[in-house]
């Protein structure tokens, strides 16, 4: 005998309803609970100046370069990890007093990473440092292209004392770039190189938690634009901010140096450091 085929009966539309609006319910209150964290734990987009920070940083430039040594303006990337762009005999004493520094200011007690530019005096700076704080060269890091040195296109090649031209050009505006050149060598503004070391600290900062970092520029204007950033500076001021040669400074307000607001009204800036 065939019994027959009793389909099971279909919810009425009534319920189906029912059941979805539950489900969008308990999706939603889902959600919220996993996108709303303590502001205490949140690691969002960095921004400058940040309310806090999550790691200890030391910024270091490097000691002069060959060409530095002889007064010559080196910045095209091309020729950033050659020879003559190493720690000159000046710029390894430079070093290894800013290695020494460190070790007094106790950098590397607990461990510590090392982010040197990959150009050529940077590198060999973060190697010096390493063996005098007796870190693990494991633990040297080579940044590729955010840390190179600041292009200053048709200063290229010209001396060290024509540097003032592009500072006067930079306390005017942080969008005046210096004029071009056709060799390769870019041709940065102030406002270019805060995007670059605002992304190295994004990356910093998301990678590690509780660290130090030390920070190894080739140059100075990568670091006091960094600074300025960090301290909410106004960015065309980054000038008062420079770093000598295998110079050291802790990321610390009782370290930064005194700055006094300039008696002219062009330098007022409602949201620093970013000022027009």
């Amino acid at each position: 005998m065939l019994i027959p085929c009793v389909s099971p009966p279909s919810p009425s539309p009534a319920l189906l309803s029912s059941s979805r609006r539950n489900l969008l319910l308990t999706l939603s209150i889902t959600w919220a609970h996993l996108s709303v964290t303590s502001p205490s734990h949140s690691r969002g987009l960095f921004r400058m100046p940040p309310p806090r920070l999550a790691n200890r940083y030391f910024l270091v430039r490097s000691g002069e370069s060959t060409f530095e040594t002889a007064g010559v303006i080196r910045t095209n990337p091309v020729s950033k990890t050659s020879v003559d762009s190493g720690l000159s005999a000046d710029g390894l004493r430079q070093t290894a007093r800013a290695a020494l520094e460190l070790k007094r200011l106790g950098a590397c007690e607990d461990d510590c990473w090392i982010w040197p530019s990959i150009t050529q005096r940077a590198y060999q700076a973060a190697e010096i440092i390493a063996s005098v704080n007796g870190v693990n060269y494991s633990r040297i890091v080579p940044e590729y292209s955010f840390l190179d040195a600041r292009g200053l296109g048709s200063f290229e090649g010209r001396g060290l004392g024509t540097l003032s031209e592009v500072y006067a050009s930079d306390s005017i505006s942080a969008d005046i770039k210096p004029p071009p050149i056709t060799n390769g060598t870019p041709n940065e503004s102030v406002a270019d190189v805060f995007v670059r070391v605002t992304q190295l600290m994004s990356i910093l900062e998301t990678q590690y938690s509780g660290d130090t970092v030390i920070i190894v520029s080739p140059d100075s204007d990568n670091l006091s634009i960094l600074q300025a950033g960090l301290i909410g500076l106004d960015l065309r001021r980054h000038s008062s901010l420079l770093f000598s040669p295998g110079e050291v400074r802790l990321v610390d307000p009782a370290s930064i140096p005194e700055y006094k607001q300039p008696a002219s009204a062009v330098f007022k800036c409602a949201n620093p450091p970013s000022c027009k």
